[in-house]
């Protein structure tokens, strides 16, 4: 190795290093991941998603869903077969259920796998830092920790505490990778949910795979196939009065 590439990397380091020391608070890691990706990161992608859910007896029910994503705050998925119409549409935080093409309930929901997944990256942080606090996130509270092998910054809870709602980010690729939630069905219940198996798409990342885990059981993992960064997307396909007309898939 030369001199002058030793000098580059012990420059290269030291500014990540640097940077690591000035993140101490969790306002700090939202706009940091702002700040690398808000001029590269993709406003839509569409993919073919492997859902499969398991019971308590770990008896599995797979499904194949089509989703598209427009950012900020907009993802439909439609289940296979699409003809048969079931789904549901998540536009600037109300969802809408669909049977049969025909709603069948609407309500106010924030998605924080949205929000810390993609949101984060093409909307201003004051926004997303103002949707964290309504939703609970402590952002006052901060450490360092491990997660596979990578540091990571969580932000949310002290060290030890995996029940309060948290998130945690990567150090290096500043990538959302885990979020702690009650889950909806019951509070009682910390879902665990990871986002792994990040690839690099169209200047950005996406994640791959996402697992959920309840009370530490695998209850819901996602595998992404056919992704495509960027494709032009109707609006009306994010539409709920024309979710049984206007369409997207590539099945």
């Amino acid at each position: 190795m030369t001199i002058t590439k030793r000098i580059l990397i012990s420059f290269l380091l030291s500014l990540t290093a640097l940077h690591a020391q000035e993140i101490r608070t969790g306002e700090a890691v939202v706009r940091a991941m702002h700040d690398r990706y808000a001029k590269s990161w993709y406003r839509a992608v569409t993919f073919k998603q492997a859902t499969t859910t398991y019971d308590e007896d770990q008896k599995k029910l797979v499904q194949t869903w089509y989703e598209a994503l427009s950012c900020p705050g907009k993802l439909r998925v439609d289940i296979d077969p699409i003809k048969d119409g079931n789904g549901f549409l998540l536009a600037d935080g109300t969802m809408t259920a669909f049977h049969e093409g025909e709603a069948t309930n609407s309500r106010q929901l924030v998605n924080l796998l949205l929000l810390l997944g993609f949101d984060v990256y093409c909307q201003p942080p004051e926004t997303t830092l103002a949707t964290l606090k309504d939703e609970g996130v402590d952002l006052s509270k901060f450490h360092d920790d491990t997660w596979l092998g990578r540091p990571v910054y969580v932000v949310g809870a002290g060290k030890d505490d995996l029940s309060s709602k948290q998130f945690w980010v990567d150090k290096d690729r500043l990538l959302f990778v885990r979020l702690f939630q009650p889950a909806r069905d019951n509070p009682k219940k910390v879902q665990d949910v990871r986002f792994t198996d990040y690839r690099e798409l169209a200047g950005a990342w996406i994640a791959a795979r996402v697992e959920v885990y309840a009370n530490e059981r695998l209850v819901i993992s996602e595998v992404y196939d056919n992704i495509d960064a960027n494709p032009k997307l109707d609006p009306a396909v994010f539409d709920p009065k024309q979710y049984s007309s206007a369409h997207w898939e590539k099945p």
